[in-house]
């Protein structure tokens, strides 16, 4: 996907304090690269698959798209928005991107199960590959795997934590009758 330049590429890592937990923001240029769930291992592998794929200079600072999705997720979580338009740079192979493009199609307040996400991206008998594929999102909350779903509409896998999962569907299903 991306290729590795020699000249370091300066990410700036920020943290939010959210209802459901402390997430680790990270920005490249005027792009979102990671929005995950600090100190869960899955934040400490999508950190590593940047470093992979950038010649990656970590640093605690901020930049204005951080700031502005500090912002937004504010909004979110006192339930005044429903869409971000943050500028996202996730970084991962084809199949992922295509993946996580499938779950921004997932409308607020809304589930789909792996099996029609899946589905929707042409590959219905993929559904393994596309839950390893949403797990590994890092772009959490702004592209909304927590809205992905057991096919019996039980609540399955999710990086932050079922709790957490329940909390941000429980929130987005109180706030959508708004």
């Amino acid at each position: 996907m991306n290729e590795r330049n020699n000249a370091a590429q300066v990410i700036c890592i920020q943290y939010y304090s959210s209802p459901c937990g402390e997430l680790i923001l990270a920005s490249m240029g005027n792009e979102l690269c990671l929005c995950d769930w600090n100190g869960m291992p899955c934040a400490e592998r999508n950190k590593r698959r940047i470093g992979r794929y950038v010649n990656a200079d970590f640093r605690i600072e901020t930049s204005s798209v951080l700031e502005e999705a500090k912002r937004q997720l504010d909004d979110y979580f006192a339930g005044n928005r429903k869409v971000f338009n943050i500028p996202l740079h996730p970084v991962g192979t084809d199949f992922q991107l295509r993946v996580w493009r499938a779950l921004l199609d997932i409308p607020y307040g809304e589930t789909r199960s792996y099996l029609e996400i899946a589905q929707h991206i042409g590959n219905p008998k993929g559904v393994r590959a596309v839950a390893q594929a949403i797990g590994a999102n890092g772009i959490d909350l702004l592209i909304p795997c927590h809205r992905v779903i057991g096919s019996n509409r039980s609540l399955t896998g999710f990086t932050g934590g079922l709790d957490k999962k329940k909390l941000l569907l429980e929130l987005e299903r109180t706030n959508s009758m708004k």
